[in-house]
């Protein structure tokens, strides 16, 4: 990013003044939780800032100029996220190194969303969206990497974007849900569910171990710290996954599946 786009966009007054109203009011609304069950529902400011942000988008107060400079901050959210979990794993550090191939391994469960979820895409007929869509679970540094190689108003791009909004509505009840359900519904570790629960999101990953905690309430710090750990992990070495096997994986499957589809057409 050049020094004369980086000063365009702290200039840009009217972007930071609508973000911090909409940070401001999400904030006094809060978190409000329901249980399901086991399972618990959480819903988040970051749902009601989503909300926001989309009815400001067709209005005037947004233009494409603030559409445009929103697009780069949001890798810059991401450290903060970093930071805060980094706190959070401190005093439990011995477990999570004690927990050791389990935690580091998780990560190549992300590729799940490929080896599942891109044959279901390419059978509904979608294109090269489904290469954005399912080369990961699409949370911030996925589509950071999509803008990068394939940019925002690309099939990738927009594939991205859609699994992205997708994820932070829907996402944290689904992960709240199926945590506190399978937790007790199944003779596996509570703490095992807590690293799963550490896909990238901080949303999804405070829904489920809410969930966690709910149900577990004596290991509620354990939860916590795990949980954490993952989803530093899932951001940190995440992006490494994605860049040097989940996205290659994804576009040679495509081809080969689409390959196929176009063979049996000329056939």
């Amino acid at each position: 990013m050049s020094n004369e786009m980086l000063f365009g966009l702290w200039k840009d007054w009217r972007l930071h003044a609508l973000v911090l109203i909409t940070v401001v009011i999400t904030e006094a609304i809060g978190t409000f939780s329901f249980t399901i069950g086991p399972g618990v529902v959480m819903l988040l400011p970051m749902l009601y800032a989503l909300i926001i942000g989309l009815a400001l988008y067709f209005t005037p107060l947004v233009k494409e100029k603030q559409s445009k400079n929103a697009e780069p901050i949001i890798v810059l959210g991401v450290s903060l996220l970093l930071a805060k979990i980094g706190v959070i794993i401190g005093p439990d550090l011995p477990e999570i190194i004690a927990a050791g191939p389990a935690l580091l391994l998780q990560e190549l469960g992300n590729l799940g969303t490929i080896l599942i979820a891109l044959p279901v895409a390419v059978w509904l007929g979608l294109k090269r969206e489904s290469i954005g869509m399912t080369h990961s679970v699409a949370r911030e540094p996925n589509v950071g990497l999509i803008m990068d190689k394939f940019g925002i108003n690309s099939p990738e791009g927009r594939g991205v974007m859609a699994v992205y909004i997708f994820g932070t509505v829907f996402g944290a009840v689904f992960m709240g849900l199926i945590a506190g359900f399978l937790a007790t519904l199944t003779p596996l570790d509570p703490l095992s569910f807590a690293m799963a629960s550490g896909i990238g999101s901080g949303s999804m990953m405070a829904a489920a171990s809410g969930s966690l905690v709910a149900s577990f309430p004596e290991i509620e710090n354990q939860i916590v710290a795990f949980a954490g750990a993952s989803n530093l992990l899932s951001l940190s070495t995440g992006l490494y996954v994605s860049i040097f096997i989940a996205l290659p994986l994804t576009e040679k499957l495509y081809k080969k599946m689409t390959k196929s589809d176009e063979d049996k057409k000329a056939a």
